[in-house]
């Protein structure tokens, strides 16, 4: 029976989909050691299942922590939903802690990925250093004190860059991003009053290195596009609407299209990406292998 668009909405609000997940019995220790090898030794679904149901309230708690982004909370909890699966997928009940330690880093990971992807932030940062300043430089600078919204002193760069483990440079780049835009015309402080457009250096790519970017690019086009016909067409939509546009599709209208839930809508989405990373990694291996085969060849020629 296709559902109505009011009952869809209200499957994904928070506080409804909240009250249905608090349904699910928490597992103790040995029933989660349990499902945890199921799924290891024999790839039992309803194990997996199991597990990832009794921690979706993790989710939700994690996802309302990240609200300060401005991002839409359920979908922060699907994608915190896709963390968790993929958590569980590959959690070891051998190394002596429980699920939820070791999930909750997988969780975190997905929703700081779509909000950089909703945000368009790739200037922002794409390295791990970046990110981590990103998610943590405000919150740093509230702590020790730092206000203002221009530059930091070069003391209290340096607190900063060794609290979080990373180059000063970076701190001084994502404060200044962070800080909001910047007139090229505005000068330095201090005694150096030289105009920033000045002090401009162009890091604008070699040709060498935009014919290898545009390389890269074909071949990752070409892999997806691959990977894309062995989905099924509902698997293709889901996932081409969730992850492939630039303003990803919100579970509930999907969910309203195929007449059903957004935690199925999220299920589909979740197991066609793993499809596609899957096939994407093996044409990935097969390329290497072929081209590790040319060069022997042109070696030996």
């Amino acid at each position: 029976m296709t559902r109505t668009a009011s009952t869809s909405a209200l499957d994904c609000a928070p506080i409804q989909y909240l009250a249905q997940i608090r349904r699910i019995p928490i597992l103790q220790p040995g029933e989660e050691i349990a499902l945890a090898r199921r799924y290891r030794d024999r790839g039992d679904r309803r194990a997996l299942d199991r597990m990832v149901g009794s921690h979706l309230r993790l989710v939700v708690k994690i996802a309302l922590g990240y609200r300060g982004y401005g991002m839409p909370v359920d979908e922060l909890i699907s994608e915190g939903g896709i963390g968790l699966v993929q958590a569980a997928e590959r959690f070891d009940p051998e190394k002596g802690f429980r699920f939820a330690t070791y999930a909750i880093w997988w969780i975190k990971a997905a929703m700081q990925d779509y909000i950089v992807r909703s945000l368009s932030l790739v200037k922002m940062g794409t390295t791990t250093d970046q990110r981590k300043l990103f998610f943590n430089l405000r919150k740093t600078k509230a702590r020790l004190s730092l206000v203002g919204s221009g530059d930091m002193r070069p003391g209290d760069v340096k607190h900063v860059a060794d609290r979080l483990g990373v180059d000063e440079r970076d701190v001084v780049a994502m404060n200044r991003r962070l800080g909001g835009d910047l007139s090229l015309n505005a000068t330095g402080e201090g005694a150096d009053r030289t105009p920033w457009q000045d002090q401009l250096v162009d890091e604008s790519p070699s040709q060498e290195q935009m014919l290898g970017d545009q390389q890269r690019l074909a071949t990752g086009r070409a892999a997806l596009a691959e990977a894309l016909t062995l989905l099924s067409e509902r698997e293709r939509r889901i996932l081409i609407a969730r992850r492939l546009l630039e303003k990803p599709t919100r579970l509930a209208d999907i969910a309203d299209e195929f007449g059903v839930s957004c935690e199925r809508v999220r299920q589909i989405e979740a197991a066609a990406f793993a499809k596609v990373r899957q096939a994407i990694v093996r044409r990935a291996s097969r390329d290497r292998a072929e081209s590790v085969t040319q060069r022997a060849r042109l070696a030996a020629a």
